[in-house]
């Protein structure tokens, strides 16, 4: 039997290497199986807009609304699927009007973690699917007692807060056995001189830059703590990756972060409060040995939430979407 055709639209491709080309590779590939999937900037990706697909699932609701808008006109009876980034929830579809218009266009809206949905207006709830992101398991690696090892993994841009980092590390003086790996590249160069001059102050934190995604992942695994700033965010990677290969997290206590890793997590932090960071750090520091205090709480709530971020849990949610929009898709 014939696969259905499903066309995935993304702002970014290959070259961009971020978030949302990851998600859609990743579900390019876990849906493959079961339909003929092909990856596209923007549709129609040819010179007609009947070119004999079945499904539309676009990712952004503001840089995809063009696709969004063309793809409703052109089918109106066939499934639009939206998948919804951290700038669209928290920011772009309070403001922007082509935003708006892809939530009310699209039949399904999918969001990366379970506090998205209340971003959404309440009429538009019901139509919302949660859909954690996956990655695979890695093995948690014995930790030095010397020192605490943490990374921090995001590009250089305000919405991820590097500035909060920086001022932790700051606060951190040499000699107090932390040392901080920032894994990023500058897309803000502003951000990237300013991580130069803390490299320069500060001989316990190091800029990395662009890493391969294997190296940066052994990084995580190696590392005692994941730190993660963001102000804005849908839904990170970064955290999944961590949680799979027993890492605990810190992060700043947003939505985006509060939907990954639970309500009743123990680190977090308040977003942009980099004393509160530190003092977490150091608290970190303090509780290596066998009988670690906040290291073993936290790396216990991270595995509880590990099998949420499994790829099976992950292509599961994807097919049962999919099928649910296909069967309510109109003559």
């Amino acid at each position: 039997m014939k696969k259905p055709s499903l066309c995935i639209v993304t702002p970014a491709l290959a070259d961009a290497n971020n978030g949302n080309w990851q998600t859609a590779r990743r579900w390019a590939h876990l849906l493959r199986g079961h339909y003929a999937v092909r990856l596209v900037k923007a549709w129609p990706d040819s010179n007609t807009t009947d070119d004999g697909t079945d499904i539309l699932l676009a990712l952004h609701a503001r840089r995809s609304a063009a696709s969004v808008a063309a793809w409703a006109q052109a089918h109106p009876h066939k499934p639009l699927v939206l998948a919804l980034t951290g700038t669209d929830l928290y920011r772009d579809i309070s403001s922007d009007a082509s935003a708006q218009r892809s939530l009310l266009l699209a039949q399904r809206l999918i969001v990366l973690q379970e506090q998205g949905p209340l971003e959404l207006p309440e009429a538009l709830r019901p139509k919302c699917r949660v859909v954690f992101q996956s990655s695979t398991r890695r093995a948690t690696l014995p930790k030095t007692r010397a020192h605490l090892r943490a990374v921090m993994v995001g590009h250089l841009r305000d919405e991820k807060s590097p500035q909060t980092l920086f001022d932790a590390a700051r606060l951190i003086a040499p000699d107090e056995g932390i040392f901080i790996d920032h894994i990023g590249a500058a897309l803000d160069p502003a951000l990237g001189e300013a991580a130069r001059q803390t490299a320069l102050a500060c001989p316990h934190y190091r800029w990395l830059g662009t890493q391969p995604h294997a190296a940066t992942r052994a990084r995580i695994q190696r590392a005692h703590v994941l730190v993660h700033t963001s102000r804005m965010e849908g839904g990170a990677h970064v955290i999944m990756e961590a949680a799979l290969c027993g890492t605990p997290v810190l992060a700043s206590r947003i939505a985006g972060n509060v939907g990954m890793l639970g309500t009743g997590y123990g680190g977090y932090f308040p977003p942009g409060d980099a004393a509160a960071l530190a003092a977490l750090l150091r608290e970190a520091r303090a509780d290596i040995g066998p009988d670690a205090g906040l290291l073993r709480q936290l790396q216990a709530q991270c595995s509880a939430r590990a099998p949420l971020f499994e790829p099976r849990a992950e292509q599961a949610a994807l097919l049962a979407l999919l099928a649910d929009v296909r069967q309510a898709e109109q003559p």
